[in-house]
């Protein structure tokens, strides 16, 4: 009997026809933050899990109940990123010296894993596109929006 490979159950893979739609996804939203200048930032697919721990909280479900997360060979926890936030931060802490001045405009691109009951919409690896403006003054409420 031969053995049957496929992507492991929540992941997919991206053939060429709708590689091409990401590919302008992505462009178009490097372009958009291009504009209102927004640096990209690429951390690590994996990191330390206690960062994830320390900084989403231990008692949080992504922490609990749906990360990645195994020893490494030195018997280091490491964790697959379920979400790039706390990668950035932690990105801008070690260079410190390179992001002194504040606000420091981000944004990310890339796949994130999450342990999740695959179903319609949800992957256990799934991309994400997302911006971090870290530092900057917060804008005050505008009445209209609140109800």
């Amino acid at each position: 009997m031969q053995a049957k490979y496929q992507a492991i159950r929540g992941t997919y893979d991206v053939l060429p026809a709708e590689a091409a739609l990401w590919q302008k996804i992505e462009g178009t939203a490097r372009e958009i933050f291009g504009r209102f200048h927004f640096g990209e930032i690429r951390t690590p697919i994996f990191e330390s899990t206690e960062l994830f721990t320390r900084s989403i909280g231990q008692t949080t479900d992504i922490v609990s109940k749906e990360m990645y997360t195994f020893a490494d060979k030195k018997a280091r926890s490491i964790t697959l990123r379920p979400e790039a936030t706390v990668c950035v931060v932690r990105a801008l802490i070690e260079h410190s010296e390179m992001f002194q001045n504040l606000p420091q405009k981000l944004y990310y691109v890339g796949p994130m894993f999450r342990y999740e009951k695959p179903q319609s919409g949800r992957n256990r690896q799934f991309h994400q596109i997302g911006a971090e403006n870290i530092g900057g003054k917060k804008k005050s409420s505008n009445s209209r929006y609140n109800s």
